[in-house]
């Protein structure tokens, strides 16, 4: 079969009855000429089996695509310029990509366009077929993220504790993930976490760690216990090694103010702070993966007082990069801390935005806590 490409050539001829026809009749792709005057003066054997042998002598808009085609008619406009032209067709239900070039006589004057058909009809029922499938993913993405948004906490003061956050996806689904919810009259479990990669995969972990650390925590009240045996089932799901995912998480004492924390390699540090004081809370762990058969996490603990914050948030954060590269690092939400201790949240997400160019490359969480009386 003669590729496309190659029938886009100029033919040079004095008249109709030296052009060498015969050449076009073993093309599977249908092939046919139209003089100035819009008439069909040749049709390859491929056309005339497929539309009949009548199509020759008549004018092109009567042939197969009548006058809705002509609004742009390549073949009229491939003769007035002598440009080599592509369109495409629907032509009896199927799809054909049609490509006119002119065609000169042997004083380079133009008289006719030559014509050729291809059938892409099996091309553009796969790709229609592959919209219609990327529509209804996205419908199912869309009915996700806002599952995804409706399971966060409330904000707001609940049980002596005001909870505040910004939560955004860098796509439609995040694998960020944070929650806060009462263990018992007098605790109250909090926790960030920050699953490996982005998307769907990445959001379904997200949900395996809220339903299970939700599960637990009327069994265990220990946060390093709690992690330990969240690990323990994350074995269970039998996942590659490049399936992980890092987490903090706390456990506040209402009556004592007791904030009692365990890290499973989450390397965003929280920040306890107040209008006096501000301290990083550091400690360590590894992340929940299934390179180890056990692990177990050391817990510390902190003093809160009334008005005390803590700041959580996700390496979307720190590591957000300008156009330089630069990242933007813990030191400036420490600043941020300092400069603007009642807005941190709205002026973080502002000097990201900017920082990035507002390109956001990861997803990022922040979540603030606030003891209150």
């Amino acid at each position: 079969m003669i590729e496309k490409g190659e029938l886009s050539m100029e033919i040079e001829t004095k008249h109709y009855g030296v052009l060498d026809y015969h050449v076009l009749e073993g093309i599977a792709d249908w092939v046919r000429v139209v003089d100035k005057e819009g008439v069909i003066v040749y049709a390859n054997k491929s056309m005339k089996e497929e539309l009949g042998d009548e199509i020759v002598g008549i004018p092109c808009s009567a042939s197969h695509c009548g006058l809705n085609n002509c609004n742009f008619c390549i073949t009229k406009r491939s003769i007035e310029t002598g440009e080599v032209i592509q369109k495409e067709e629907k032509i009896y239900g199927n799809f054909y990509s049609v490509k006119s070039s002119p065609v000169k006589d042997s004083n380079g004057n133009i008289y006719a366009a030559v014509e050729v058909f291809r059938d892409v009809t099996r091309e553009r029922k796969l790709e229609l077929e592959l919209i219609g499938k990327n529509k209804k993913i996205n419908k199912d993405l869309q009915f996700a993220k806002r599952i995804q948004e409706k399971i966060l906490p409330r904000k707001g003061v609940s049980e002596s504790v005001k909870l505040d956050y910004i939560y955004k996806p860098s796509e439609i689904l995040s694998g960020d993930m944070f929650d806060m919810f009462n263990i018992d009259d007098d605790n109250i479990g909090i926790y960030i976490s920050d699953v490996s990669g982005k998307g769907i995969a990445a959001s379904m972990m997200t949900m395996f760690i809220r339903q299970s650390m939700r599960v637990m925590k009327d069994d265990i009240k220990n946060p390093s216990d709690a992690l330990s045996e969240l690990h323990r089932r994350f074995l269970s799901l039998n996942l590659e090694v490049d399936n992980y995912f890092t987490i903090f998480y706390g456990i506040y004492n209402r009556n004592t103010r007791e904030f009692r924390y365990v890290n499973a390699g989450h390397n965003c540090i929280p920040i306890r702070y107040n209008d006096n004081d501000l301290k990083l809370l550091y400690n360590k762990g590894y992340p929940i993966t299934s390179l180890f058969d056990k692990i177990d996490y050391e817990e510390k603990s902190v003093q809160l007082e009334l008005g005390d914050k803590i700041l959580l948030y996700t390496d979307g954060i720190t590591e957000a990069r300008d156009s330089s590269g630069n990242e933007f690092g813990l030191d400036e939400v420490l600043n941020i801390i300092k400069e603007h201790p009642n807005n941190i949240l709205n002026i973080i997400e502002d000097k990201i935005i900017n920082h990035s160019w507002g390109e956001q490359q990861d997803d990022f969480a922040i979540v603030l806590l606030e003891v209150m009386g």
